[in-house]
């Protein structure tokens, strides 16, 4: 659930791009007042991109900040998220250059993978056991390096399925375009994202004893 919800700014960076043409133009001159940096066209498709990538930006602001006022504790991988969002999206909006926010999936991904990578060789337990061990009661170490792998995988294939796709940087030229990115954004990576979360609980649900483990 918790990967479903890291989705959310996406979905509204989805919306905000796709209706972007719809909105009223006293919307866009108000952010246009509110934001300067922002110069905003009504009625000019190429903007959409940068009033997403805004709203991504606040809407994950607004996520971490919660998390730290309600919960009283913000996870690693939501504050890189955050960083890397407010670099490459604030990149984005002041060069006006959409290159930057795409360039974004794909290194947060790859570091990602670096991070879980490097955690099989640094401490005395892989990243994703650490994550996940106070919810699931497995002793053998070997099932929990196997899972941190296949996270590594996940995340290098996500961050290559993204420069593949994102127009602006695609090394082999296929020739997407900034709509069928932004269509990928949401339901590609979603779907890679749920494909491997289903398989991830099909192979410790092998592991997993009869009873879950209690959490405090």
């Amino acid at each position: 659930m918790k990967q479903l919800l890291d989705f959310f700014p996406i979905l509204l960076f989805f919306i905000f791009y796709k209706f972007y043409l719809d909105l009223p133009e006293e919307l866009i001159l108000g952010i246009n007042e509110l934001i300067p940096l922002m110069r905003l066209t009504p009625g000019e498709s190429s903007d959409a991109i940068y009033l997403a990538t805004l709203i991504a930006i606040v809407v994950t602001l607004i996520q971490v900040s919660i998390s730290a006022i309600v919960v009283k504790k913000v996870e690693k991988m939501p504050l890189i998220t955050l960083a890397l969002l407010v670099v490459f999206g604030g990149a984005t909006l002041l060069l006006k250059d959409p290159v930057f926010i795409q360039w974004k999936p794909t290194v947060i991904n790859w570091l990602f993978a670096l991070g879980f990578a490097a955690s099989q060789f640094i401490g005395d337990k892989p990243l994703v056991e650490r994550m996940m061990a106070k919810a699931l009661e497995i002793e053998d170490s070997r099932i929990w390096f196997k899972l941190n792998l296949a996270w590594v995988g996940f995340f290098i294939v996500s961050g290559t399925a993204n420069l593949l796709v994102a127009p602006e940087i695609d090394p082999l030229n296929f020739q997407f375009s900034e709509d069928t990115w932004v269509d990928f954004k949401l339901f590609g990576l979603l779907g890679l994202t749920i494909a491997f979360v289903f398989a991830q609980a099909m192979y410790l649900a092998r592991y997993m004893p009869s009873t879950p483990k209690e959490t405090d």
